[in-house]
């Protein structure tokens, strides 16, 4: 027998190869007593397997350390089922049943009574107690443990003195255990534009900074902050990080990259909520499955559109499910990210290699969204919209009101008119009775077509067509009528076999479209004097949907009567006059035909019939005749008596106006304003059964054991809120999960992005992973107690910021002492605040804004800024056209840039905005030459200097001095110090002269900026300045 070592091609074997009852017979039966895991099989675990498939390796993805991974098996599915050893193929190859294979590969093998054990294991239950790990006992990682509330500590009266809340005293006490004192507080100018930048990603204006630092009370720093977590700009600030971890674009991505024309109202739902304050628990709840909560709005459903912000590859060829996986993948990847700090991609293809995640775990994470579809819901396309329709839907229902009110008291009166009029009615329809309508012979029928159709005139003047077949024609018929009067004609249609699918019509389907109909009589056949004999009503055996016979007489060229889908059949058109009008002996008769829609629909076989007698039904509708009917059997019939009421208001003098206009008032009804976007939703049809993928190709599913939605072993258990145990764990599950009480990752990851936010740098360092490798927190206790905090405040996000922002911790300056960059060069002790260079869109945003061009609409449709125009021409094949914005929209802020994953405005990425591929919680800040350039010469930037000179040079300052104190404010919100001062005093003299001897090089700078009343070369030389004073790293720096 060989004995081999276990590699991927044997585990394939092992794990896919079941036992023949013949091997059964071998093995030897199940030791006959209970099972002790840590005497019996942990120490020949430990002897026999871990080498290979432990921590440390993991021969084919197989690990036997831990319950979990033992549970999970390898890469070709479970070794072992619980209560079935006989079944395990595990057993066959310890028990040396494989002629080929036996493990271990190398020692001693496993005796009978081993193989015994084992197999007693099995088939008792496989009891595994819970924190024992082979080779050692299991620690729980720090992230993994429960959540407990700290205790602050107590400060000695002289640090009790510096704190303003507890998070000072977790800091404090740090500092001081390391024999570190904490920095000051920053001053007034910094603190302002510091909270301003950090809570609306805008600058302070001068006349805010003034009104602060000149606020001596003592809560003006607390009013402050209230004021600004209450103001609409808080939404994009904060939604725009939010934006980052969802990775959210205007396009799909990959090759073709196509636009989503709608994406951005699932960004404005984001701003929203956080203006809002809407609760994380029911933030996260939403966005994961708002789709499944019961009755769920509208907005719920956009709100997963969370997870649609995936990539979508439309290349042609592709494999839509494989593409899909991708998807899916995505959407595990990110939730572990996002909401755990977990780093769960590895498992895709193995089990992780150091944190205790196995690759099964990951395909039952990812089982619970395998069956959320991509699809389209109808939305509301803004709250401010949804206002506005209220309140107009509001006004106009009180408009129907009164009219309604006002058509019952008119009513009320009609009653004696009413017997005088269905008095005359019925004797019209007595004497209609006496003279019924009947057909009328036309002789000497003539027929000619435009564009060289013939129209051959047949048997009983049946006209048929051949020749050309030009996309429009006019039939001109001809004939004589001899009677007393005329009442209209009827237009018979006839299929014939010469016509494509036997007519009547020409078109290739058999259709055709009559778009007028004109009748016209006269005394001699020369027509020199015709009087055209007008249609007015119609009616007819059946006409196509909004194609009726009375198209053919309203005088429009692109509507006519049609009657699709029944061609190949006869059919008819009956069109009269508005009353008879009396003929004067034999009259020659003359009808046009127009055809003008277009496409061939032309007649094909059809007839004409002069009509005489009156029409029975008086131009009335078809109820009110019935209705009239039902009266000459039953005068008193109450059910017609009141329809005729109701026709009679429609013609009355004083109730039909009312009914006209209350009807035109009803077309007025605001429509409400809503749009289609692309969320999430729960397939219910053939839902999909999850296996796992050999190395993450969905290629190769292992059809043996399906995963079921579960959450991750090192966390507390899902808990389905099904009772029914045929109904499996869906994403509404998962959602309550991640924000359960008992599950510690979402609080402390969730807080650890909102301190890095305000800090710059996370209490965990490593924010995209609080698995083995990433780094311990710099301060465990006071994390614990903010994520205990955030749950306390009902997981309130401005709750939880303002008690950050208010802390002594956050307020102080970010100049560093000699003490502290020695002893803790890295902040790591938060005895400062950090400087933080700003991000892409808040460094262009704080240059509008300078400039005063910035516009503060919030929400819409997404823009275009101005952007080098080789920029769109890198996407596919130069399919996408950037036209640059105009007016305000020009100006918008950063965040609400068009962002196109294959061609992103350089001006974002330059500045390391993500590139929403994948999921960004955290943004990584460069520092390059070309940021510098970018911001001297960029065409928005320097469009934001010449706005800002104008701005200064246009406002009411004494002299430089005052001007360049203002511009310097405008920038870092502070006055500039008198080095400072001299400096760019200097720069605007050295400006002037050069630009006095370069006229045109003023001219060219200044653009179309030039103040009214100033020399260009004065101009130029305020751009220059200001285009520094833009460039300045203090700027470009929240300190």
């Amino acid at each position: 027998m060989r004995r081999v070592r276990l590699s991927a091609l044997s585990l394939f074997v092992l794990l896919g190869t079941a036992l023949t009852s013949a091997a059964e017979d071998q093995l030897p039966p199940p030791a006959k007593k209970t099972v002790d895991f840590s005497k019996d099989i942990k120490p020949l675990l430990a002897k026999h397997c871990v080498a290979c498939h432990g921590a440390k390796k993991q021969e084919s993805g197989l690990r036997l350390d831990t319950r979990n991974h033992t549970l999970a098996g390898g890469d070709r599915g479970v070794a072992f089922s619980i209560g079935e050893s006989a079944k395990s193929l595990m057993i066959r190859y310890v028990g040396g049943l494989d002629p080929d294979i036996t493990m271990p590969p190398e020692g001693d093998l496993l005796s009978k009574p081993q193989v015994a054990l084992l197999r007693a294991w099995i088939d008792q239950g496989a009891k595994w107690p819970k924190g024992i790990r082979i080779g050692g006992p299991a620690k729980t990682h720090w992230a993994y443990k429960p959540l407990a509330r700290p205790t602050p500590p107590k400060l000695p009266p002289a640090l009790a003195a510096k704190s303003h809340n507890p998070i000072d005293a977790f800091v404090l006490a740090r500092l001081a255990a390391n024999g570190l004192a904490p920095s000051p507080e920053a001053g007034r100018h910094t603190l302002v534009r510091r909270l301003s930048l950090d809570l609306l990603g805008l600058p302070p204006s001068p006349d805010e900074v003034d009104r602060f630092v000149a606020d001596k009370t003592p809560d003006a720093y607390q009013r402050l902050v209230d004021k600004l977590l209450k103001s609409r700009h808080f939404g994009e600030r904060w939604g725009r990080h939010w934006l980052d971890k969802a990775r959210y674009a205007d396009s799909d991505g990959y090759e073709k990259d196509r636009p989503r024309p709608n994406a951005w109202r699932w960004r404005d739902w984001v701003i929203d909520a956080v203006n809002q304050d809407m609760p994380f628990d029911q933030f996260t709840v939403e966005q994961i499955a708002g789709d499944l909560l019961p009755g769920a709005n509208e907005n719920q459903v956009l709100a997963t559109a969370f997870h649609r912000q995936t990539l979508t590859n439309t290349e042609g060829g592709t494999d839509k499910e494989q593409w899909r996986v991708e998807a899916v993948f995505d959407r595990v990847e990110t939730t572990g990210a996002v909401w755990l700090g977990l780093t769960v991609g590895c498992a895709r293809c193995h089990s992780h290699k150091y944190d205790q995640i196995s690759q099964r775990e990951y395909y039952q994470f990812f089982a619970f969204y395998n069956n959320g579809d991509e699809m389209n819901s109808d939305v509301v396309t803004s709250a401010d919209a949804l206002k506005t329709f209220t309140r107009e839907s509001a006004a106009h229902r009180k408009q129907l009101a009164k009219l309604e009110t006002d058509l019952a008291t008119a009513r009320t009166k009609l009653q004696p008119a009413f017997e005088v009029w269905l008095a005359k009615q019925h004797q019209a329809l007595d004497a209609a009775g006496k003279d019924p309508i009947r057909d009328l012979p036309l002789t000497g029928l003539a027929a000619t077509g435009s564009g060289g159709i013939k129209l051959a005139v047949q048997k009983d003047n049946v006209v048929l067509a051949s020749g050309p077949n030009p996309v429009t024609a006019v039939y001109t018929l001809v004939g004589r009528v001899e009677a007393s009067s005329l009442s209209g004609l009827r237009l018979e249609v006839h299929p014939d076999k010469s016509l494509p699918k036997n007519g009547p019509g020409r078109a290739s389907n058999g259709n055709f479209v009559v778009t007028g109909l004109k009748m016209e009589l006269s005394d001699n056949e020369s027509f020199a004097k015709a009087t055209e004999a007008k249609l007015v009503q119609a009616r007819s055996t059946f006409a196509q949907d909004k194609f009726p016979a009375t198209n053919a007489i309203d005088g429009k060229p692109k509507t006519g009567w049609a009657i699709s889908p029944q061609m190949g059949k006869p059919h008819n058109a009956t069109f009269f006059l508005a009353k008879p009008i009396s003929l004067k002996g034999p009259q020659h008769l003359r009808v046009t035909i127009t055809q003008s829609y277009g496409g061939t629909h032309t007649l094909g076989r059809f007839r004409l019939v002069p009509l005489t007698g009156r029409q029975k039904h008086l131009g009335l509708p078809q109820p009110v005749l019935a209705a009239f009917e039902a009266r000459n059997k039953k005068a008193n019939d109450k059910k017609a008596t009141a329809v005729l009421l109701d026709h009679f208001a429609t013609v009355d003098k004083t109730t039909g106006p009312l009914i006209k206009q209350l009807a035109e008032t009803r077309k007025k009804s605001p429509k409400r304003p809503q749009m289609s976007v692309r969320v999430i939703r729960q397939r219910t049809k053939s839902p999909r059964t999850t296996f796992l993928f050999q190395r993450g190709d969905f290629l190769r599913p292992q059809k043996t054991t399906p995963a079921i939605p579960a959450g991750l072993g090192v966390l507390p258990p899902v808990r389905p809120r099904h009772k029914d145990p045929k109904r499996l764990a869906d994403r509404l599950d998962l959602a309550r999960w991640l924000i359960s009480d008992d599950n510690p990752l979402p609080p402390r990851v969730a807080v650890n992005h909102t301190w890095s936010h305000l800090f710059g740098k996370g209490l965990v360092r490593t924010i995209n992973d609080f698995g083995i490798r990433g780094d311990k927190p710099t301060h465990p206790a006071l994390l614990d107690w903010l994520a205990t905090e955030y749950r306390r405040l009902k997981w309130s996000r401005k709750a939880l910021i303002r008690i950050i922002v208010l802390s002594a911790t956050y307020r102080q300056t970010s100049t560093t002492s000699e003490a502290l960059a020695t002893a803790d060069p890295q902040n790591t002790l938060l005895g400062r605040q950090n400087r933080v260079r700003l991000q892409a869109e808040i460094i262009r945003d704080n240059s509008l804004t300078a400039a005063g061009l910035i516009s503060r609409k919030i929400g819409g449709p997404s823009v275009f800024p101005p952007m080098p125009a080789d920029v769109a021409a890198l996407s596919y094949a130069n399919n996408f056209k950037w036209i640059a914005s105009k007016g305000a929209d020009r100006f918008r802020r950063g965040m609400y840039t068009f962002f196109k994953r294959t061609a992103p405005h350089p001006n974002l990425t330059t500045f390391d905005c993500p590139d929403s591929n994948t999921t960004c919680v955290e943004r990584r800040a460069s520092n390059t030459p070309l940021q510098a350039l970018t911001t001297l010469n960029n065409e928005v930037y320097v469009e934001a200097s010449q706005a800002m000179a104008r701005r200064v040079l246009g406002e009411k300052h004494v002299d430089d001095r005052g001007r360049l104190t203002r511009a310097f404010r405008l920038c870092v919100s502070r006055p500039p110090n008198s080095e400072e001062l001299k400096g760019f005093a200097g720069l605007l003299e050295a400006s002037r002269e050069w630009y006095t001897e370069h006229a045109d090089n003023a001219k060219s700078l200044v653009g179309n900026y030039n103040t009214k009343g100033t020399a260009t070369d004065e101009s130029a030389a305020w751009v220059a300045t200001c285009r520094i004073m833009l460039n300045m790293d203090e700027f470009i720096t929240r300190e």
